[in-house]
């Protein structure tokens, strides 16, 4: 992204530094955009130890339903949370998505805590997420590579793969649910150089929304690669 005039460039020695008010800003964005998605980790953890504690699961009745009551209360916060981004309450409501998507998570975590190895794969689900996150978060902010047409195409995917998960309800297909894990780890980690070269580039500059949208990509790989790992790792 260009700041016209606002761009100020000093040339010494034959080396050249760039320097602008606009870079501050992305600079900022960017450290406060990780600085709260770690801090929402917390809330996210909070949430699965009391959602295993308690057996909580939202698909325990009507696995259709329970999707349904799930996208409704998702997209309730995100409504909000976008309504209020300017605002502390953005950053409360977001800490409340995330605690949510912490009781969503256990129903998942507690299947995998139940072979003997359930720890171990969970500590190398979070390995690989945290390390594909380094990798994608990494090539953003070094990269020339413009990837800012990959958003519509991502977002396509994403309604894909979503149609794929509510018709596997009844389909109950093991192909296909691995299929949907394995795209669902590609798509998000693309998500995840896309959403950090906008901040990077200038075109996300609330923090709140970019961590909203880098934690979506996060959880999504985490819980998927925990799933392939429980279904060829798991040991009774």
């Amino acid at each position: 992204m260009a700041f016209g005039d606002n761009r100020v460039t000093t040339r010494d020695f034959g080396t050249t530094t760039t320097g602008a008010p606009g870079e501050v800003v992305r600079n900022r964005v960017l450290r406060n955009t990780y600085l709260l998605l770690a801090i929402s980790m917390i809330p996210t953890v909070l949430g699965a130890w009391i959602g295993v504690s308690t057996g909580f699961s939202l698909m325990a009745g009507s696995p259709f339903m329970g999707l349904i009551l799930f996208l409704a209360i998702a997209f309730g916060f995100f409504f909000a949370i976008n309504r209020y981004r300017n605002s502390p309450i953005g950053v409360v409501l977001l800490l409340g998505f995330t605690f949510f998507m912490g009781l969503m998570l256990s129903r998942l975590l507690g299947h995998v805590l139940g072979y003997s190895n359930g720890a171990g794969l969970i500590m190398a689900a979070f390995g690989g997420t945290a390390g594909i996150f380094a990798v994608m978060s990494t090539i953003a902010t070094v990269t020339k590579r413009d990837f800012s047409g990959m958003g519509k195409w991502l977002t396509i995917g994403v309604l894909v793969v979503l149609a794929a998960m509510i018709a596997n309800i009844w389909l109950q297909l093991p192909a296909l649910m691995l299929t949907i894990s394995v795209l669902v780890i590609g798509i998000f980690s693309a998500f995840i150089l896309y959403d950090v070269q906008r901040i990077v580039n200038g075109g996300e500059t609330n923090y709140v929304t970019a961590t909203l949208g880098i934690y979506l990509s996060v959880y999504n790989i985490f819980a998927h690669l925990l799933s392939l790992l429980g279904i060829f790792g798991g040991e009774d």
